[in-house]
């Protein structure tokens, strides 16, 4: 992938997301752990997004997830930090904590290490949370090297918001 045609990409989709999002009145915030604030990252890289952007976290070791955003540590342990258990509470976590309308929570294998059999590298999960308190979660199995798994993490993040802020 072209580095500049995905910068590219991920701004046009903060710029959509940004315009929804002030369309709306709504705020949004980040939860992320295998993307190291990628997503937030994306989303202030467009001007004026303090008008709608809340908060991010990065909370990549699983003692943040616990302590920052109220995952439940016996999931983690019984399910592992990349699952949709965990995701779940990581992205109402983050509602909880930032009082956002719509939050976005990613747990994954970057690699190149890591993987399993189960979990191979490239295995993503992403949780979000709308105005309900309800959650849509997704798991993907992305192709690349580190950088490419978290980039895709990133873009579909933030289409996964577009999504929700575009639901009436």
């Amino acid at each position: 992938m072209n580095p500049q045609a995905s910068d590219l990409t991920l701004l046009h989709l903060a710029r959509e997301l940004g315009a929804a999002l002030a369309a709306r009145g709504w705020r949004v915030s980040t939860a992320e752990s295998c993307t190291g604030g990628g997503i937030a990252a994306a989303i202030t890289e467009v001007a004026g997004s303090s008008e709608w952007f809340e908060t991010g976290l990065v909370t990549y070791a699983n003692s943040s997830k616990i302590a920052l955003l109220g995952v439940d540590p016996q999931i983690i342990e019984r399910e592992g930090a990349v699952s949709e258990a965990v995701v779940a509470q990581m992205a109402l976590g983050a509602k909880r904590v930032s009082g956002a309308d719509l939050t976005v929570a990613v747990s994954g294998i970057a690699g190149p290490g890591g993987g399993s059999a189960e979990k191979p590298v490239g295995t993503v999960w992403l949780a979000w949370a709308g105005p309900e308190e309800t959650t849509l979660c997704e798991c993907y199995v992305y192709q690349g090297d580190r950088a490419q798994v978290r980039r895709q993490a990133t873009v579909t993040a933030l289409r996964g918001l577009l999504r929700l802020v575009r639901t009436p």
